[in-house]
């Protein structure tokens, strides 16, 4: 496993973003282990993270596209933070664009933030995490319906490594039901291998019990 995602995997332990216990998905899945990107909240946080997401970017899609897409609300600032650290770490000067909850008819009019999308532009979209896989289908139709562009590909912080609509993972329906590559800073399960009985800051955080729990919820949701 790289370094920088052994190092961002600790980072989302250390914000208090990923999570374990007893939570409920979008989707209304019961999981031992839950995501949380608004616990980012700082500006150093929001630096480091833009920088993993910028990695993850570049090792994927390199950085020849035009503009990077983070759909309301959470999308707004992973959008700023990776473009900014595509510029630093990559010399790559791309667009960022959001869109709003509701289309705004003063001032700087229309339902985007940030750059215009033009036609021929090359697109790649920014999340926090995909599930099931149903926030892209709300996605997608925005963006088309700004200009006709070629949507590169879906980056998520973290990939649950589960099912989506029916037995592939979601990233994987979601490359093949429309065509471009996903990809995730790291995934679920090399979070466990990172942390499974290693102690971390003094404290063991997937220990045999969590490991069990972890275990049964993908016997249920898992990829078969």
């Amino acid at each position: 496993m790289e370094k920088y995602k052994q190092e961002f995997i600790e980072f989302m332990v250390d914000c208090g973003v990923l999570k374990f216990g007893d939570f409920v998905t979008k989707s209304g899945r019961k999981t031992p282990f839950f995501v949380n990107t608004g616990f980012y909240r700082t500006g150093a946080q929001l630096r480091k993270l833009g920088e993993y997401y910028a990695k993850a970017i570049n090792d994927t899609f390199g950085t020849d596209f035009d503009v990077l897409f983070g759909p309301a609300y959470k999308g707004i600032p992973l959008t700023v933070a990776a473009s900014m650290a595509l510029s630093e770490y990559f010399d790559a000067d791309i667009k960022y664009c959001s869109n709003r909850k509701e289309v705004k008819d003063h001032g700087d009019k229309g339902i985007l933030l940030g750059s215009p999308i033009a036609d021929g532009d090359k697109v790649v979209i920014i999340e926090d995490v995909t599930t099931a896989g149903t926030s892209i289908e709300e996605t997608l139709p925005i963006i088309r319906a700004q200009a006709a562009v070629d949507v590169l590909g879906l980056v998520v912080s973290v990939d649950r490594c589960e099912r989506g609509q029916g037995e592939k993972s979601a990233l994987t329906e979601i490359q093949e039901k429309y065509g471009f590559r996903t990809t995730a800073i790291v995934t679920m399960k090399e979070v466990v291998e990172h942390l499974y009985n290693r102690e971390y800051k003094g404290n063991v955080i997937i220990d045999d019990a969590l490991k069990a729990a972890i275990d049964a919820y993908y016997e249920q949701y898992g990829v078969k």
